[in-house]
């Protein structure tokens, strides 16, 4: 199953590519293993996949010793401060960097481990009360900030789209992402570059591509349905 999900989703990452007159290679695709068992990624790993995003941090750390080295993580999940030290050497970027105090306690962790640690902006695009993130309006304010922390380097941004029966529902918040990240990009703020952005799901990537992202992050459209522990 997975291997057939995962052609499939290369195909419509192509197709949306080629829509927008993009070379494929600018996407990545980050495999959402979130209450995912560890046979489960072996196997998205054996078909190529080399980037896991995790939306817990214990999740995260239990499966970085017990997958393969080459492995790139991504911290997807809202992320606590008193949590952070627990993986800032283990990631390859943290998506959601949604305030100046997550990223100070980023930076002291980064620093007692000497390492430095990417991070993307969580913007909160659609305004909504149920979502973590920055308003647009203060996302620059934010970004520059954030770019001041020694150990931490500012990637771009990050969005998670309302759920939407309709994908092109969802156009207009992709588009909005982007031009945010063109205008802070124009900006040439020290520290910081708009190389990456965060943004389509399993149900709206295709959108996402065609409207310039650089990441999506599909979970279901690869391993299938969530299955969350029975409690």
């Amino acid at each position: 199953m997975i291997r057939e999900n995962l052609a499939q989703v290369h195909a419509n990452m192509e197709k949306a590519c080629e829509n927008a007159r993009r070379d494929p290679g600018e996407v990545r695709l980050i495999a959402v293993s979130k209450t995912k068992p560890v046979e489960m990624l072996r196997q998205a790993y054996a078909c190529g996949c080399r980037e896991f995003g995790e939306n817990k941090v214990q999740e995260l750390v239990d499966k970085y010793d017990q997958m393969p080295g080459d492995v790139k993580w991504h911290m997807i999940g809202h992320l606590q401060r008193n949590k952070v030290k627990y993986i800032v050497d283990k990631v390859a970027l943290i998506h959601s960097v949604d305030s100046l105090k997550l990223a100070q306690e980023i930076s002291r962790e980064a620093l007692k481990k000497q390492v430095k640690v990417p991070v993307l902006i969580e913007i909160n695009i659609a305004g909504e009360e149920s979502k973590f993130g920055v308003g647009p309006n203060e996302a620059e304010n934010l970004v520059r900030e954030i770019a001041l922390l020694p150990g931490i380097k500012v990637e771009g941004l990050m969005a998670i789209a309302p759920y939407v029966e309709n994908p092109e529902e969802n156009r207009q918040y992709f588009a909005r992402l982007r031009q945010l990240s063109v205008d802070i990009s124009r900006k040439n703020i020290d520290n910081v570059n708009m190389n990456v952005l965060s943004m389509g799901m399993s149900g709206d990537y295709m959108v996402a591509v065609e409207e310039g992202s650089t990441c999506v992050r599909v979970g279901t459209g690869i391993f299938g349905e969530r299955q969350y522990p029975v409690k």
